[in-house]
């Protein structure tokens, strides 16, 4: 009965080696088309990369250091962090498609009453929610006093999932 026992345990663990993993679950808002999702479900043998925050390539090589032109405004900042972010992606094997998080960091142009949200929506949407790259994340927007160069106006963190 005890070989029984042990070769029955056995065929379990073997089985359970060779399943195929779980797949993410992506949630998206109920009734709504804005492009991010209500929560994403991630299976407990996945990794998930954790990158730290990344902020906007210089734009215009012309531009004064410290002049806010040489980052760009909103958008194009919003454009070049995430395209930064997808070149750190590519270098782990990972794509903008793996991405389940993100934080992004907004400080209120200079002479504006709040952060440009759209700005950074117009950049966001070249990446997410696309034909191309249709998987959203979730997502939180702050509004922030400033950033470490005074020029940038935003700064990005993201979680991505290896399944």
């Amino acid at each position: 009965m005890r070989h029984h026992l042990i070769a029955l345990a056995s065929t379990a663990v073997l089985l359970g080696a060779t399943a195929a993993p779980a797949e993410v679950t992506r949630h998206p808002i109920p009734g709504s088309d804005f492009p991010i999702l209500q929560a994403v479900e991630v299976p407990a043998d996945a990794t998930l990369v954790y990158l730290s925050g990344t902020v906007p390539q210089v734009v215009d090589d012309t531009a004064e250091d410290g002049a806010p032109e040489k980052y760009g405004d909103t958008a194009a900042q919003t454009e070049s962090t995430l395209a930064s972010i997808e070149g750190k992606l590519a270098e782990l094997d990972l794509t903008m498609g793996d991405v389940i998080k993100m934080q992004a960091y907004l400080v209120r142009p200079e002479g504006a009453d709040a952060m440009d949200f759209g700005g950074f929506m117009e950049g966001y949407t070249q990446y997410f929610g696309t034909e191309e790259q249709p998987n959203l994340p979730t997502r939180s927007v702050f509004e922030v006093a400033g950033l470490a160069n005074p020029a940038w106006l935003v700064e990005i963190e993201v979680v991505a999932v290896r399944p």
